[in-house]
């Protein structure tokens, strides 16, 4: 009996390293905290008998360790996005098995489906609303009300642009690049055409959706929680994504 025993103890193991891994997949995909990756897996591994377990989180991968006969499993992260949705989920799965709610098959199952689950905005609604905060931040940067409807075409065509490139490139940077460009041109032709009044104004606002303040933010945190190779590598992911912008608008004024 000891050997079917042993068998299903390692079992049972499997499953749990399984169930941290994907918890911890599902919100570094989602733009959560390294600090909140990790500390949502050893809580989740703790609530199932195993308190003594390690993990290691960059941007790029997770590493995961229960500290007994089992060996690390580590998983690669090749695609970010922003879905705080899915980090609240997966937060509240953590809760229900702390209250000792879910066995490790139903929490799979449950993370399994919060990592199908489809984008919460579809990109027409994120489209709309990202050309109605650009004309609301072309008012907040002291821009003339004149100068609100030009920024909110900006606005909305930049970020549609910027979706669809990310589609049919691998280069984020591209992308950046050509949607800022896109915005600059659109921006002067609105001038020169006297739609608008204020080319300034015009381009600080409709970019302002392209801005990466999430990634500024969590690299930041990560940096003041001590974790410096994740907060170092998203600062580096953030300046990439405000130089392309820069960029962008750049070779814009340079052809004028």
């Amino acid at each position: 009996m000891e050997p079917s025993i042993t068998t299903d103890k390692n079992s049972i193991t499997m499953e749990i390293i399984e169930v941290c891994l994907l918890a911890g997949k599902i919100m570094l995909q989602s733009g959560a905290e390294t600090y909140r990756v990790e500390d949502t897996m050893m809580r989740i591994a703790s609530a199932y008998g195993m308190p003594n377990s390690h993990s290691y989180v960059t941007p790029t991968g997770i590493i995961f360790s229960t500290d007994g006969l089992q060996p690390a499993k580590l998983i690669r992260i090749s695609e970010r996005t922003t879905d705080l949705h899915k980090v609240a989920a997966v937060n509240n799965v953590s809760r229900a098995i702390g209250r000792d709610e879910l066995n490790p098959s139903e929490a799979y199952h449950q993370l399994k489906d919060i990592e199908k689950e489809s984008v919460l905005y579809r990109v027409i609604a994120r489209t709309c609303a990202a050309a109605l905060a650009s004309g609301c931040f072309t008012i907040m940067f002291q821009g003339g009300w004149t100068d609100f409807l030009p920024a909110v075409l900006c606005g909305g065509v930049g970020y549609a642009a910027v979706s669809l490139f990310q589609r049919l490139s691998q280069v984020r940077f591209f992308a950046e690049f050509t949607a800022s460009f896109i915005i600059g041109l659109l921006a002067l032709v609105m001038v020169l055409i006297e739609v608008g009044s204020e080319l300034d104004k015009i381009i600080i606002g409709s970019v302002m959706p392209l801005v990466p303040g999430l990634a500024i933010t969590n690299a930041v945190r990560d940096l003041m929680a001590g974790h410096l190779v994740s907060g170092l590598s998203k600062g580096a992911d953030a300046f990439l994504t405000a130089f392309a912008i820069g960029a962008g608008i750049a070779v814009v004024f340079t052809i004028m």
